[in-house]
């Protein structure tokens, strides 16, 4: 990139992309933060996006035969205690309710009163809660497989917080599950990661890595982690979502257990699953540029905007007439199955003001519309994913098939590209030296500027795991499910190896 070029964005991705980051956010209205410690605002432009991606989901999820309900955000500290790994897993996150009311205090301010005789948990996760639930709800192996979603909010008291990627409340879906038997139970959690990674493709244009995770990073109380794994742009890892095998652990925490078929009473077997708003952090950093947010058009919220252009009242009326008609054809467009929504952006600003505002929100295609355009029956139109000012001719008679057409270029495009990125910073690495210099910055003064996603072999041991976390800050993502087993030595002991593992460096 030449240094002379002048973005919408400051500073630049490879300048600092940490504050990068936040300046899109903020560039798009999508978020800010609340007043409210560690808490964000999703503005109506973000929340749209997490709308998309809701709806996109939910029939997903109704396909492969969930039901939705809900559950109470308080879940008492008794049953949190049930289950003693989960426990220590989220203890240090919790935010707990110990006073039901506030009273005047006689000096003009108000007092906590009205101790609880048990505090409640805000919802960090809701394994114990809806246990609870399904421990009334299953009596039989007649009422199995049980398959619950619930989209909810969730409270974990980060200490460090970033607007989507983390913060002390955030938005997500969480699934959850009982089976007869384990065979069943496994089956389900390698479905539905199954589902997201399918759904990070098609919808999201963001390819990831499947996979298990080591037994450090696996979810507090279950048996096995599943997780897709996906690459920004400043080649860090972001897990994009996991789907959890809980076993029996929970079942016999929460005291679920059905008559089987012989007659006997057993444990159930269950399951639970996750994404959350990281999602919308997941689009800003694989796919946005330094002019600021970029969509694929599956989840954007709107797919075209009109801009009129006019210099007096009477081109401004011939314009708008236009541009009412255009944007009542378009009302009728969809591509691939998905509904185009159009907006007609007539406000007193120049048209290269309006041309930025909507090139910052990421919306896919810009057409203007002036007299002169009107009366050669064309319109101008830009695409997202070329240059700002590049922009073609469209006759006005084309536009109801080449808007459909473009979104879906654009879509499949965006993929290709982050597919591209990622496998050409990911690499196989043999030698601990070498492996060690991929991870250091390469520039002091760029901590976030550093390798990318290395296959290396690692020989299993949490010790090996521990000192590479300790000395690089890099992790082990996920052993990929694609991983064929191959002898070799683990890139930090040297000890015997069976299979490579995916190391990044992660949010």
């Amino acid at each position: 990139m030449s240094k002379n070029k002048q973005t919408a964005i400051v500073p630049i991705r490879e300048q600092n992309y940490a504050e990068w980051y936040q300046q899109v956010i903020k560039a798009a209205d999508m978020a800010e933060n609340s007043d409210v410690r560690g808490c964000m605002v999703i503005k109506p432009w973000g929340y749209a996006i997490w709308e998309n991606i809701q709806r996109a989901l939910d029939i997903m999820f109704r396909e492969t035969g969930h039901r939705n309900a809900y559950f109470p955000i308080f879940i008492p500290k008794s049953y949190f205690e049930k289950e003693a790994e989960h426990v220590e897993g989220f203890a240090k996150e919790c935010a707990i309710v110990t006073h039901s009311r506030l009273e005047p205090d006689g000096a003009g301010g108000l007092k906590v009163a009205g101790e609880l005789t048990e505090p409640y948990i805000v919802r960090p996760t809701s394994e114990t809660i809806i246990g609870a639930s399904f421990a009334k709800w299953v009596s039989s192996y007649r009422d199995l497989p049980l398959l619950i979603n619930q989209w909810a909010n969730i409270v974990r008291w980060e200490m460090r917080t970033r607007l989507f990627l983390r913060t002390a409340e955030f938005l997500w879906q969480e699934g959850h599950t009982v089976h007869e038997t384990e065979a069943e139970a496994m089956e389900e959690t390698r479905k539905m990661l199954g589902v997201y990674a399918t759904f990070a493709k098609e919808f999201l244009a963001l390819p990831v890595i499947q996979g298990e995770k080591t037994e450090s990073e696996k979810f507090p109380g279950a048996v096995t982690t599943f997780c897709i794994e996906a690459m920004m742009q400043d080649k860090k890892a972001l897990q994009s979502g996991t789907s959890h095998f809980l076993g029996q652990n929970f079942a016999k925490s929460s005291g679920i257990r059905y008559q089987s078929r012989s007659g006997e009473f057993e444990y159930a077997w269950t399951t639970s699953w996750g994404v959350s708003t990281r999602l919308i952090g997941a689009l800003i950093m694989a796919h946005s540029d330094d002019n600021g947010l970029v969509l694929p058009p599956k989840i954007a919220p709107s797919h075209v905007v009109i801009i009129p252009i006019y210099r007096n009242e009477e081109e401004h009326e011939q314009v708008i007439t236009f541009a009412k008609e255009l944007e009542k054809q378009f009302k009728q467009l969809s591509f691939e199955g998905v509904k185009i929504y159009t907006e007609l952006d007539d406000r007193d600003l120049t048209s290269s003001e309006r041309n930025w505002y909507w090139i910052k929100k990421g919306i896919p295609v810009r057409i203007e519309i002036g007299p002169r355009d009107i009366a050669q029956n064309t319109v101008m139109v830009a695409r997202r994913d070329q240059e700002p000012r590049d922009k073609e001719a469209v006759a006005v008679e084309n536009l109801v098939s080449f808007i459909p057409t473009a979104l879906s270029a654009m879509q499949e495009g965006y993929y290709q590209r982050a597919l591209a990125f990622r496998e050409e910073n990911t690499v196989e690495i043999d030698d601990k030296d070498q492996f060690y210099k991929y991870f250091t910055p390469k520039n002091s003064g760029q901590p976030e500027i550093h390798g990318g996603f290395a296959n290396a072999h690692w020989c299993g041991s949490e010790v090996c795991e521990e000192q590479i976390k300790t000395d690089l800050k890099v992790s082990i993502r996920c052993i990929p499910f694609e991983s064929k087993e191959e002898a070799g030595k683990c890139i930090c002991c040297g000890k015997e190896s069976r299979r490579r593992v995916i190391f990044a460096k992660s949010y």
